[in-house]
């Protein structure tokens, strides 16, 4: 393993660490409520095509993935054209692209696991025209699943990519 590798491992395992409330920014993860996020009272109606709800609830912010895969499916690519559609009609967005494994293999592979499905996600949105400089990637790993259990119901669950929309200077 080179330096930067375990560098970057142990920043993870850092940052990990001081997440004692998992939910504290609701399902949607770090950008729903943090810095620079978009609290849910703001998320607006899923109705109206220009909320964070709309994209969330009608477009989708979460694509899965296959065991020890990060390649989007044809599903995914779907859902991800139409979020690229609507970030790139909405520039004052910008968003956070959380990747997640199931909790099959160590916490390190599924680090870098989650890492590779976060990035693709980003390569693909930036493939069609979002600006990367909006987007930005945390890998998660195994840490904040969906559903818990040792079943593949809960492991298709928590491979995924969830791509959290917030306020941002967009570019």
């Amino acid at each position: 393993m080179t330096k930067i590798t375990s560098l970057v491992l142990i920043l993870c395992a850092v940052a990990l660490s001081a997440c004692t409330n998992p939910e504290r920014f609701g399902r949607g993860g770090a950008g729903a409520g943090g810095p620079g996020g978009i609290s849910a009272g703001a998320l607006g109606d899923p109705s109206d095509p220009n909320s964070v709800a709309y994209f969330n609830q009608t477009i989708g912010d979460t694509v899965h993935f296959a065991v020890d895969q990060h390649t989007l499916t044809p599903e995914a690519m779907q859902i991800l054209t139409q979020q690229a559609v609507w970030l790139n009609q909405h520039p004052g967005y910008t968003a956070i692209i959380e990747g997640h494994a199931d909790e099959q293999g160590t916490r390190e592979y599924n680090i870098a696991l989650s890492d590779r499905r976060a990035n693709a996600v980003k390569a693909f949105l930036v493939s069609q025209g979002v600006l990367a400089s909006r987007l930005q990637t945390i890998p998660y790993g195994k840490e904040r699943p969906l559903a818990i259990c040792s079943d593949e119901s809960c492991y298709a669950q928590n491979r995924r990519a969830v791509t959290v929309v917030g306020a941002g200077a967009g570019v």
